[in-house]
C-alpha cells in the first residue's frame, strides 16, 4: 500500500495461526506446474508428493531443486525412477525456483484477509492454478540452471 510520506497505512489485521502447505513443481521449459496442497509437512508426505508428482506426465524425466528443509530427507523414502533430485547449497533460496514461485504468491497475499481456512485455501487454489504458463517461465527460468542444461528460450 503506497501512503503519504509519515503517514501509516491502515489495513484490515487479522491475527491467526492455522497452517496449509503447498509443495510444488515448475517447469522453466514450458510453464507448466504441478501443485499439492497438504496440512502439514514431512518426509512422508514428501515422499507421497513425489510419487503424485512423477505420475504427473510420468512420461517425462523431472528434474526437482531441493533444498536443506528437514522434510526433504531422502533417508528412507522410495524415489520414483523418473525424478532426480537436486540439492542446492543451503543459504541459496535465489537457487529454488519454488521459492522464487512462493513469493510472488505473498505479494499477492499480504493485505488479505479471510474468514477461514477453507477461504484461505480457494485463494490459494484459484492464485496458483491461474498462473499463465508465461508467467511461471519468467519467474522460475534461472539463468544458472538454463546454462547448466544448455537450455535457451
Amino acid at each position: 500500500m503506497i501512503t503519504a510520506c509519515g503517514i501509516r497505512p491502515k489495513v484490515q489485521y487479522q491475527h491467526k495461526f492455522k497452517n496449509t502447505y503447498l509443495f510444488g513443481s515448475y517447469s522453466p521449459i514450458d510453464g507448466d506446474s504441478f501443485v499439492y496442497e497438504i496440512n502439514g509437512v514431512s518426509t512422508k508426505i514428501f515422499e507421497a508428493y513425489l510419487k503424485a508428482f512423477s505420475q504427473h506426465r510420468p512420461q517425462e524425466i523431472k528434474i526437482v531443486v531441493i533444498d536443506n528443509a528437514g522434510f526433504h530427507s531422502t533417508k528412507n523414502i522410495q524415489i520414483p525412477e523418473n525424478i532426480i533430485l537436486l540439492n542446492i547449497p543451503p543459504y541459496c533460496p535465489e537457487l529454488n525456483p519454488c521459492e522464487q514461485v512462493w513469493a510472488f504468491i505473498k505479494q499477492r497475499f499480504k493485505n488479505n484477509s479471510f474468514s477461514n481456512m477453507e477461504e484461505l485455501k480457494k485463494w490459494l487454489y484459484n492464485t496458483v492454478n491461474k498462473m499463465e504458463s508465461t508467467t511461471i517461465k519468467s519467474i522460475v527460468s534461472n539463468h544458472h540452471y538454463l546454462n547448466a542444461f544448455n537450455m535457451t528460450f
